[in-house]
This record gives structure tokens, sequence and C-alpha cells, in this order.
């Protein structure tokens, strides 16, 4: 057993406790309750967790509530509260529960008493998780659309650019639908530069300045651009919205860090966003761990999110899988480093894998049991591997979404 597979979960256990939802809303509260009756509005991965800090610091404030998470994600214990309304609903995809639960959203605010505060409680995974489509548009479009999208290898800024365009309620629309009601939207980041207009393609947060869309196939183009001359413009008048990011990538690099000094270990934190194809930047960390990176051992942390442009029949993964096979090719024989790459809200492609912990031997575990590494890293099929070798990481709905976590060990 590689003793150092413990340091590395140890670093990311207490990094997902230091963004996790219930936590940061509650030690919000403390700081800043809103005054008189709460309605409480929570989507995103983090919905349940971030619902039940409200209920926790809020007490008999808090008088209805509308959960909205990810399938698998929601909380038994909200569900038997009567205040809570919870649903769950398609990710990545959306799909037919997405259309119900944007109705749904609306429907709730609507029935809002117009003096009443409403909280918004919002984390990654709400782009998809809740929808309103302009006049003309249908499911089968929305999901063309994200199925191309989800493929394409774009940056989260610019996949919500053109979500934000096919949409009703996104891009600080869901402003208008607000009337007199006091408001206040808090945030988990799941996006660099934790910017409350691109976190959930910004239901209550318009764009500073409109952004170009990426170029897109002709048809997919032409199809969001009808979506766009269909809803209305935003009205000058629609009240903003006070937000607040309340956990960030940044915090749980941070947290990290400071559990790896737990421990005992020198740590150094880089400040680089990794991003980029998951392939390359996996090759390229393991390549510096054994190099460069022998001049400063003890654990090394960095945050981002990396893409994965899918080939035409892609197997099983997720970007952080992709990622740390890829890195387990480079540090094949290699005894003295180990890396474990994850995501923060415990998913990692349509799996039930968090990401992977691999180190020397990964990629001849692998090969010992008939499988060969190097097609999966083409077709995009780590998992398998993975699996095969004992070093998938699996955590289960975290509470959180503040993108990914790379930790690595050097002797």
């Amino acid at each position: 057993m590689n003793p150092h597979r413990d340091v590395l979960l140890h670093c990311f256990r207490e990094a997902l406790e230091a963004v996790n939802g219930e936590e940061v809303v509650r030690r919000q509260l403390v700081i800043n309750k809103p005054k008189g009756a709460v309605h409480a509005v929570a989507i995103g991965k983090a919905a349940a967790a971030m619902a039940q800090g409200a209920r926790a610091g809020l007490g008999g404030k808090l008088k209805r509530a509308l959960v909205i998470t990810r399938h698998g994600h929601g909380d038994e214990a909200l569900s038997r509260d009567g205040r809570f309304l919870c649903l769950e609903s398609d990710h990545p995809l959306p799909g037919e529960a997405s259309l119900a639960a944007g109705g749904r959203l609306l429907a709730f605010i609507e029935e809002t008493p117009p003096d009443a505060c409403l909280l918004f409680l919002i984390s990654g995974g709400t782009s998809s998780l809740v929808e309103a489509l302009p006049e003309g548009m249908t499911l089968a479009d929305l999901q063309r659309l994200n199925g191309w999208l989800l493929g394409s290898g774009l940056a989260i800024q610019a996949m919500n650019r053109v979500r934000s365009g096919f949409s009703r309620i996104k891009a600080g629309r869901l402003r208008e639908y607000l009337g007199p009601r006091p408001a206040e939207v808090w945030l988990i980041s799941d996006v660099p530069g934790n910017d409350p207009a691109v976190i959930g393609s910004g239901l209550l947060t318009p764009p500073r300045e409109p952004s170009p869309l990426p170029t897109l196939p002709a048809g997919l183009s032409e199809m969001v651009h009808r979506a766009m001359a269909a809803h209305a413009t935003p009205s000058p008048s629609a009240p903003s919205v006070p937000a607040r990011v309340l956990a960030t990538l940044e915090d749980a690099c941070r947290a990290a860090g400071d559990a790896a000094r737990q421990r005992h270990c020198p740590v150094t934190v880089h400040g680089e966003f990794l991003k980029g194809e998951a392939a390359e930047r996996g090759a390229a960390l393991a390549h510096w761990l054994m190099h460069e990176g022998r001049a400063t051992p003890g654990v090394h942390v960095w945050g981002g999110e990396t893409t994965v442009t899918l080939p035409e029949n892609p197997g099983q993964g997720g970007r952080n899988q992709h990622l740390a096979l890829a890195a387990a090719r480079v540090l094949s024989g290699c005894p003295y480093v180990t890396l474990l790459a994850a995501g923060t809200d415990g998913s990692d492609g349509v799996t039930s894998a968090t990401g992977a912990l691999v180190d020397g031997g990964t990629w001849e575990r692998i090969r010992a049991h008939g499988l060969d590494p190097d097609q999966a890293l083409s077709t995009a099929n780590a998992h398998p591997c993975l699996q095969a070798s004992g070093d998938l990481l699996e955590t289960g709905p975290t509470g959180t979404n503040v993108m990914d976590l790379v930790i690595a060990h050097i002797s």
C-alpha cells in the first residue's frame, strides 16, 4: 500500500469540508441573516446541502423552500420537512425534468408574498437542472444544442454564453419574474473568476457586457439566433439582486494545503488554473512532477477544470479519470510520485467515480488485467481501466461543486 495515498485522500477530504454547502451557508447566516420571513430557492449539485444550511441557520424564519438538484443528490431529511418541495432533475444533459423544474421555479416565485424575502442558493449544475425555453424552441432543440456543447471542448464561459441565449431565465432574465420581492443570491462558484453572471448561467446576474457567441455549427448557430430573437430584451428597470460568493476553488486549494501541513508535509499550492485538454495536462503534470518538481518534494495542489474533446463513439469516463490515466502513462515505473485528480462535486462524467488516484504501478496493473490503456485514452474510456487497477476514487455527492482538484505527492 502506497502511504502517500492516505495523505492525498486526507487533503481532498479537508478541501471538500472547507467548501461544503451546508457549512458555508450556516456561516454566512451568522454574519448576514435576511430580515423577516424567508422563502428559499436552492438549485445545483450542492442544492440539498445549501438548503440544509438555510434550514439550520434560519429556523422558523424559513417559511418554505424549493430545492432542485441532480438525480441522486437529494436529501430525504429535507423531503420530510413540510416546508420543502424537493425535485431531482436532469444533468449533464437537460431533459423533461429540467423544463418541469423551470416551470415550478417560476410558479414558486409567483406564489411568494410580495413583501417576503427570496434567498437564492445557487451552485454548479444549475444550467442543466432548470430551464424555461423561448417561444418556438423545443426540448429536442435544447438537447441537441447541449449535446454538442458537452463534447465541444469549449470553456464553461463560452458554453454558458450559448446556453443563456437559449433561455428565458438565464443571463439575469429571472429577475423579470421577481416583481417587488426583495431578493439575494448566494453562490458556490464552479467557474474561473467566480463571476456570478457565469455561475449557473447567471439566473439573477446579467453579464456586465455582452460577449459574442462562440463559433457554432451552422444549424446550431441559426437555432440559437432564432431563440435569442424570440425572448424579450431585459427591462432596464429589473431589480438588481445582491450576489455573494460563499465558496470557491481557491478556498478548496488553500484547505488542501492546510491539511497537508497538518500531516507535516511541505506544500506548494500552485496559482495556475488547470485548463485545456485533460490528457495533455495530465501528461504535462506527470512530467513536471518527475523532473522539475523533484526540487520541491512534498504535496502539490492545483485547481481548475480541463476538457475532453470526445471521439465519435466515446467510452466511459470523465475529465479527471482521463487526466489521471494520461498521467499514469508518464508515471509508469516511477516510485516517488502519486497523483489524485477528482471533481469536488463527487462525480466525473457519466460514471459513479469522483476521479482517480494513480501512481507508478497503475499502468502495469491495467495491462495485467488484459486491458489496453493507450486505446482507452484514444477512445475516452478511462473508467474500466482505472476500475480494473483499483485506482478509482468514489465519494458520492459531496454537497459542493468548485470544479476539480489535482493533488500530488513527491517523495
